[in-house]
């Protein structure tokens, strides 16, 4: 079974950056659509961020196009949200998503295995 756990989060300044980590373990063949996912209290998860792993294709939430960047680093099977410039809508719990199918979008039904999430605030 795969495992996904997150790390990075954090208190950050409005303008400043943060580098979120997912690390991904239980598997003998890394899952080819990986997704970064957020919520707020009373909100539903939304998609941020998605890559397909193979084709190295990335799709992104348009309110953070420009600013945030989704890769894998292959060596630490690892997942990355790079995210500058945040802003404190970017305020959430910010969670891991990956999935053995292909098309890798930001329906959160489209993801079989989750993190715990790790918050991200950005006071206003």
């Amino acid at each position: 079974e795969v495992q996904l756990v997150e790390s990075g989060g954090g208190l950050v300044q409005p303008g400043g950056s943060l580098t979120l980590s997912c690390e991904a373990s239980g598997y003998t063949n890394f899952p080819p659509c990986m997704a970064w996912f957020r919520q707020t209290p009373g909100e539903e998860r939304g998609g941020v961020a998605a890559i397909h792993i193979g084709g190295g294709h990335t799709r992104y939430r348009e309110s953070v196009e420009g600013r945030f960047t989704i890769w894998r680093d292959k060596t630490k099977n690892t997942l990355y949200l790079q995210m500058n410039n945040l802003k404190p809508e970017d305020s959430a719990m910010y969670f891991c998503a990956a999935d053995f199918g292909y098309d890798c979008g930001d329906d959160e039904d489209e993801y079989e295995y989750w993190g715990q999430g790790t918050q991200v605030t950005v006071p206003s």
